[in-house]
């Protein structure tokens, strides 16, 4: 039986299981993603032609532009998942389960080239087929893979807190620990808790079982925000 489950240990000595996404899924997130970008195109070019010869450069720029840099910034900026893979319920992670920086974004995409050829994604499908992880060339290279997207945060799994915002701003990676360390908290005794918590005390500004509700807080409003979207 062909198993898509891998398993990770996060630093909290927690197993994290993630589910690895099949060619199938992918081919229709890949074909969402180009149906979008097929309609920017039209748009530009009606609304470019008005400017003749340097209307074309432009649009010939912004091709090029949305072609490599399209999966990019969704992929860092929006938790690893273009329009086309929120859709289909799937994201681009490190092999070790944390979201994907620029450059390995960046590196992954690159090789969409190589992956294409000889026509079709051939070499990229091939290599899918080859690795029990799916993956093509340019995440053999960049050490990524694409999974299934769970439910950020059920939140019955979330001890129940008074949502407060974040005080200063975090980046993606550092919300999403905060919102680990709550969906976790069940499985970490009293003492771990509170040592984990009490690594931020400039986020918290507190200490102990306070500073751990002052992260449960955090980590409510995060799920509320995260749900609106």
């Amino acid at each position: 039986m062909l198993d898509t489950a891998r398993t990770f240990e996060t630093p909290e000595g927690v197993d994290l299981q993630l589910h690895v996404a099949g060619p199938v899924v992918r081919s229709l997130a890949w074909a969402i993603d180009m149906l979008i970008r097929g309609v920017i195109y039209v748009v530009l070019s009606i609304v470019l032609s008005i400017l003749g010869e340097f209307g074309q450069g432009i649009l010939l720029l912004c091709i090029f532009l949305l072609e490599w840099f399209y999966p990019v910034f969704f992929e860092v900026l929006k938790n690893g998942a273009t329009p086309g893979k929120k859709k289909m319920g799937i994201r681009v992670v490190n092999d070790n389960g944390t979201p994907v920086s620029w450059s390995t974004s960046v590196t992954r995409n690159l090789l969409r080239t190589a992956d294409f050829a000889p026509a079709f994604y051939g070499f990229g499908l091939t290599a899918m087929l080859m690795n029990s992880d799916f993956k093509r060339l340019g995440d053999m290279a960049a050490g990524t893979m694409v999974i299934y997207s769970s439910k950020v945060a059920a939140k019955s799994d979330i001890p129940k807190a008074e949502p407060a915002p974040l005080p200063i701003n975090l980046s993606i990676k550092e919300q999403r620990a905060i919102l680990d360390f709550a969906e976790r908290s069940e499985l970490l005794s009293a003492e771990r808790r509170e040592e984990l918590a009490n690594i931020v005390p400039a986020l918290t500004n507190s200490e102990d079982q306070q500073a751990v509700n002052t992260l449960y807080r955090y980590a409510n409003w995060l799920y509320g925000k995260t749900a609106q979207k």
